[in-house]
């Protein structure tokens, strides 16, 4: 593909609303939600898509958690807190489901509140 190709089509679409800084936190949880449900079955029959699933997600919860560990971070300190202790769980979790010792049904309910909360809080997008 030349570089003519690929300016044209990455402003093909104009009329495409621009997305906030909450509206893309959302579309990545909800890729990555999106994923662990499909691989939730899978850890027999497709063991490397639920591996890959779940580390997506973990590097999803860690980049937040070095996010709300900045100093300058303006989230309110209680939800930084608590932002950060659902990386640790979601961290210790993910290795029980690698082993066979859990499911990913819980991962996939602190996502979905989180996407919940970034909707209601974010308003109309």
């Amino acid at each position: 593909m030349n570089a003519t190709i690929l300016a044209k089509t990455a402003y093909a679409n104009p009329g495409q609303p621009t997305r906030t800084l909450r509206g893309t936190e959302y579309e990545i949880f909800a890729r990555v939600t999106h994923r662990l449900k499909i691989t939730a079955g899978m850890a027999k029959s497709n063991f490397p898509a639920l591996v890959s699933a779940l580390y997506d997600n973990r590097k999803l919860w860690t980049t937040l958690a070095v996010d709300v560990a900045q100093p300058d971070n303006e989230l309110p300190e209680m939800l930084r807190a608590r932002i950060f202790y659902l990386n640790e769980f979601t961290q210790q979790h993910s290795a029980k489901v690698l082993k066979g010792d859990g499911t990913v049904d819980v991962l996939i309910d602190i996502n979905t509140a989180i996407m919940r909360g970034l909707r209601r809080e974010g308003g109309a997008e």
